[in-house]
């Protein structure tokens, strides 16, 4: 339920007010859709893309390609879970296109896990409780009648966790929208000494086909 009424929690109506008050980074849009109705009684989600920042001369309602998307989702229950801290659960989903090159790095995934880290549970992060996740890089070749499409690597991060104070979980979406422009390549708003972001890469994402 994306619009919280009558016989919902307090705590879960307030997070909700909370998020739909957040305001990410400008490259980041936030979408409600419909959340999913069998991981906990109450959920709200929702859909995240990544754009570039207009260069000059162009509108900013202009058709732009999607450098990286994603989900986010609160999931509540009053009597909590197996593996929950508390009866608040984030279950999130992020994806990117990689240069090919970088798909063969060993230590992809976990920077990729680290920034995750760093956004939600670092020395300016809300903190969190009970995470969990994979990251997982799909590469992609074409043969045959599509053997002129350039080689394609996906990046995917699934996690899940528990915000340690109730009255953050805005901070938890904002981190993580933070998280998600850092793999669609785009420099962190705040500079920490040593953390890089990605190349932004050169293959279209428009059209690709996948998996949702």
């Amino acid at each position: 339920m994306n619009s919280p009424g009558e016989g919902v929690p307090s705590v879960f109506r307030t997070a909700v007010e909370t998020l739909t008050a957040a305001r990410p980074r400008s490259e980041v849009r936030l979408t409600p859709i419909p959340p999913p109705r069998r991981l906990a009684p109450f959920a709200h989600a929702l859909e995240a893309s990544v754009l570039p920042t207009p260069g000059a001369g162009e509108a900013a309602d202009e058709e732009q390609e999607e450098l990286a998307d994603g989900r986010f989702v609160l999931l509540h229950d009053p009597d909590g879970q197996e593996g929950w801290f508390g009866t608040l659960r984030v279950v999130t989903l992020a994806r990117a296109a990689m240069e090919p090159e970088l798909g063969t790095d060993p230590l992809l995934p976990e920077v990729t896990w680290s920034w995750l880290a760093e956004a939600v549970d670092g020395a300016h992060g809300p903190g969190w409780a009970e995470p969990s996740g994979t990251v997982t890089l799909a590469a992609s070749r074409a043969f045959g009648g599509l053997s002129e499409r350039p080689p394609t690597t996906e990046l995917e991060l699934r996690a899940s966790w528990s915000p340690i104070d109730e009255s953050t979980v805005a901070d938890h979406l904002l981190g993580w929208c933070g998280m998600l422009a850092q793999c669609a390549g785009l420099p962190p708003e705040t500079v920490t000494p040593g953390v890089a972001a990605l190349p932004r890469r050169r293959t279209p994402r428009r059209g690709d086909p996948r998996t949702h």
